[in-house]
């Protein structure tokens, strides 16, 4: 398998650019990904995060997301980024579409300038732009396969990101209640809404879903039991959908992300008890 191809270093706006892990036990972490998928770290200074450290995980020399240590009281979590032209333009509109900012504007040494923001139904979001050069691995095994909007709130959220990036919405549930939405940008799909339902509790917050693809040969299933081996959770046991075989993981730090085989679909969606990733 190789990983050479990564997205354009010319990015359209509204297109996911990278994905990042903050993380309550750094070591922990590291040691997980890189026994799961074969990711290798690479540190880098960032004066965005707590400690000035960031890792960037690559595969086969090709970064596929990056990994630093959690603010105090910030739970683990990954958080999909998506690409804009000019980040100070993209703070602007975010807030005059009901968003706010939570991180101005801030350039990275060699990596450009990332901002951070919730949207207004309730999630946070990270929009970066990156260099001409930028390079990131996705679609192979091992690396990212996608992402989903989990949220209360599917209309704000559409009409949010929708005039932001100029993406058209695109339903994709099927006809049992599931508010699954596919948001496309020149008809490519790039990222996914989902309105919770009864499986998520009350309490849950909105938030991302960040999906890794996995190699057909070795399946979803291995997948998660090696997770379990490495000191992981299985959320959710393997079950098959329109998109693939899914199962959604926590690392042992407890961010929570799913793992899909694109080889393995079923005609209609599955239905899964999720644990609630957020309940302490």
């Amino acid at each position: 398998m190789s990983v050479g191809s990564s997205l354009p270093s010319a990015l359209p706006s509204g297109v996911p650019c990278w994905v990042e892990l903050a993380t309550v036990d750094e070591t922990a972490s590291h040691r997980f990904y890189e026994g799961l998928f074969g990711w290798q770290y690479l540190l880098s200074r960032d004066p965005a995060t707590r400690t000035g450290r960031y890792l960037i995980g690559t595969l086969e020399g090709v970064p596929i997301g990056g990994l630093y240590q959690a603010a105090p009281g910030q739970a683990s979590a990954w958080m999909v980024n998506i690409s804009v032209h000019n980040a100070q333009a993209a703070a602007n509109w975010v807030q005059r579409l009901g968003g706010s900012v939570t991180l101005e504007p801030t350039v990275l040494p060699q990596r450009g300038c990332i901002m951070h923001g919730i949207e207004p139904s309730g999630a946070p979001f990270v929009l970066w732009q990156p260099p001409p050069d930028w390079a990131f691995a996705a679609g192979f095994p091992n690396t990212f396969a996608g992402a989903d909007l989990n949220t209360r709130d599917g209309e704000a959220a559409d009409g949010f990101f929708c005039r932001l990036f100029q993406y058209t919405s695109l339903q994709v549930g099927d006809n049992r209640g599931v508010d699954y939405a596919e948001w496309r940008l020149n008809q490519e799909p790039v990222l996914y809404r989902y309105v919770m339902g009864p499986e998520y509790p009350p309490q849950a917050p909105p938030h991302w879903m960040v999906y890794f693809s996995v190699d057909p040969a070795r399946g979803t299933d291995a997948t998660a039991g090696h997770a379990l081996m490495l000191g992981g959770t299985v959320l959710v046991e393997p079950y098959d959908t329109p998109r693939g075989r899914i199962a959604i993981l926590a690392d042992p730090a407890g961010a929570v992300f799913s793992v899909i085989d694109h080889s393995r679909v079923s005609e209609g969606w599955g239905r899964a008890e999720v644990d609630d990733p957020y309940d302490d």
